[in-house]
């Protein structure tokens, strides 16, 4: 594990990340957009607790969805067609990523802090950092997810939901309108069995960091940003 050097440009390789725990690579640095930037470009994400320096991770295997390999249960199949419940892009970044912040069952803390915050804020005033966002029929927030998008691939961070199935139908709409509009993966960084659920798949980090190659060049992140630009504010289809 090594000490960041004051280039943003500048990360460890990746098969310097420890084993236990799994994809630690490197401490310090700071939340500036050119080195958040530079680190997703690289597969590794900023990860810690507010007493903590600034962490940051590249583990191996990587899980991540294929867009057209999504899974939806028969169960999740019924709530859809049934719910009135409607999904936007962009239109609630602020929000959604404060309520991905709050409290959540059997977890104390929270490691969206002010400092992630502000810096995710930021990247989405500069077009990198999006929302999904899920309404009811009164027009409340009750799901939603945040990330990065750099070229053909989205880095999720992190969703939430108070009603069932919310963060669900979030992530089911996303990845239709994501398979739709040409990109190639979505990022979920870590084991998890709710997204495995859905169809998320572990993949050797190197692998990870050779779609990352092809998928996040500058030609094709000037491309997908104009694709952002034309989701923002509108409602989505799962189909």
């Amino acid at each position: 594990m090594q000490w960041l050097k004051a280039d943003p440009n500048w990360f460890p390789p990746s098969f310097y990340a420890l084993d236990d725990p799994n994809g630690l690579l490197a401490v310090g640095g700071d939340l500036s957009e050119e080195r958040l930037l530079n680190a997703y470009r690289k597969g590794i994400f900023p990860w810690y607790d507010e007493n903590q320096p600034i962490l940051w991770w590249s583990p191996d295997p990587r899980m991540v969805i294929y867009p057209e390999s999504l899974h939806i249960s028969r169960s999740l199949q019924k709530h859809l067609r049934k719910t009135d419940w409607h999904v936007t892009i962009d239109r609630s970044f602020s929000k959604v990523i404060h309520a991905c912040a709050g409290p959540r069952k059997q977890q104390q803390g929270t490691w969206i802090n002010e400092d992630i915050n502000h810096a995710y804020c930021n990247l989405h005033s500069l077009g990198y950092a999006h929302s999904v966002e899920v309404w009811n029929a009164f027009g409340e927030l009750v799901g939603g997810i945040y990330g990065v998008g750099i070229g053909e691939v989205f880095f999720g961070e992190s969703m939430f939901s108070t009603e069932t199935n919310a963060s669900k139908t979030a992530l089911v709409y996303f990845c239709r309108w994501l398979l739709n509009s040409g990109f190639k993966l979505l990022d979920c960084q870590v084991e998890n069995p709710h997204l495995g659920s859905l169809g998320a798949i572990n993949i050797e980090r190197t692998k990870f960091e050779g779609a990352l190659r092809e998928y996040c060049s500058k030609k094709l992140e000037k491309k997908m940003q104009d694709v952002w630009a034309n989701a923002r504010n509108k409602m989505i289809s799962r189909d």
